[in-house]
């Protein structure tokens, strides 16, 4: 009893610590990982473990997502690229199935609290260097100021934090005065600050987390959301055009970059236009089960040489879909896709609304961000994504 006590308290405050230093820092964030893996290898009770592992379909087809690519290896040329692949997603062969497995209902708010704090103080410094207060450091620059990751990651993980603190704003009724003044005032600013920094991706997973959030918010009545949606969604969009040189110069250069395109396609739009091109001639060629693992660099710098494109080779398409359509096949993408079903499927299984919410927004939001770039193989989105699936999917399978 002790023994199982203390165990549990620990895993607490580790998964405590990891939620606050997952937007923070890639060190901190293994250091604790490492942690909780060597904790959970040797603490036995391994039959237990096994059960609620094995009962999960949601774990099942993360398990089944990463066996593929282990399989891919066995008409994979390039092993090297392979063994990198397999390296960077191994969150779904073995974190998610172990925090999985130690996650509690309890522990849950304390580690979106961890996590918002986090963000918190990540707003701050990157608001700092904006007014030039303080000296750019690590990713950061005056002009884009996301100090501790690439804009890249960073909007994305900013637009589910502010999710999750708009939900308390809009549905917790248990709010305090000065909870919900400083609650709402956090989402002004932290919206303010994803159109300041230069993540066009994350911009655009935040429009759909908006969408999303109103159609909660308006119990999903069709007619009510798409009037609010079609009113919020465009004044925000058309005030931080105007009040923000950075976002007004992204959204330039990306119309300008695609009516552009067959005269300069060596441009961050004109790129992925032609990776997706150049992917689908892969594509095409290897539908069912893909060209492996690892071999999807080799494959296309043979494709993109033969097309004479003029953009560089590339090791990913950025683009999720496109970059697993290409490794492992129809076969892959449907296999990818089972994970998101079975969260959405199982968010509806819970009479919490805030977990019930937030289980149907973290897949919904990625679908929608995986177009733009290979968010399941970056360190920062990755985790984020297993570690509050470990949370808002638990438990949830009993109700099946």
């Amino acid at each position: 009893m002790i023994e199982n006590f203390s165990l549990d308290k620990t895993y607490k405050y580790l998964l405590i610590s990891l939620a606050f230093l997952l937007p923070l820092t890639v060190f901190g964030a293994n250091v604790i990982i490492v942690f909780i893996v060597v904790l959970w290898l040797f603490s036995g009770n391994y039959r237990s473990k096994y059960t609620q592992i094995i009962s999960s379909k949601l774990l099942l087809a993360s398990l089944i997502f990463y066996g593929l690519h282990i399989l891919g290896m066995l008409w994979t040329s390039d092993l090297s690229w392979g063994f990198k692949i397999l390296h960077k997603m191994w969150y779904f062969l073995l974190l998610l199935p172990i925090l999985f497995t130690i996650t509690k209902k309890e522990y849950f708010s304390k580690c979106v609290t961890a996590f918002t704090f986090a963000i918190l103080l990540t707003e701050i410094m990157s608001y700092l260097i904006w007014f030039e207060l303080i000296t750019p450091f690590k990713n950061a620059t005056v002009q884009n100021p996301t100090p501790f990751m690439s804009h890249v990651s960073y909007n994305p993980i900013l637009a589910f934090a502010i999710y999750l603190v708009m939900h308390q704003v809009f549905f917790n009724k248990d709010l305090s005065k000065v909870k919900f003044f400083w609650f709402s005032f956090f989402s002004i600013t932290m919206s303010i600050n994803m159109f300041i920094t230069g993540g066009r991706a994350g911009q655009v997973m935040y429009f759909a987390m908006l969408s999303i959030l109103i159609f909660q918010y308006f119990n999903f009545e069709k007619i009510k959301s798409f009037f609010a949606i079609i009113i919020i969604i465009p004044a925000i969009f058309f005030t931080a055009y105007q009040a923000s040189p950075l976002f007004k110069e992204r959204v330039d250069f990306a119309i300008s970059d695609i009516v552009t395109y067959e005269k300069s396609t060596n441009t961050s739009v004109g790129k992925r236009l032609t990776f997706a091109i150049n992917s689908w001639e892969l594509i095409k060629e290897n539908p069912l089960i893909g060209v492996g693992t690892g071999d999807f660099p080799s494959e296309y710098e043979k494709i993109n040489t033969a097309n004479q494109s003029g953009t560089p080779n590339a090791s990913n398409p950025h683009n999720m879909y496109t970059l697993v359509l290409v490794q492992l096949g129809l076969i892959g993408l449907i296999s990818m896709l089972s994970i998101f079903y079975y969260q959405i499927k199982l968010s509806f299984n819970s009479s919490n609304k805030f977990i019930r919410d937030a289980g149907t927004t973290l897949p919904l939001l990625f679908l929608v961000v995986m177009l733009s770039d290979s968010y399941l193989l970056g360190h920062f989105t990755t985790l984020m994504f297993v570690f509050f699936s470990a949370f808002l999917y638990k438990d949830r399978e009993k109700t099946y």
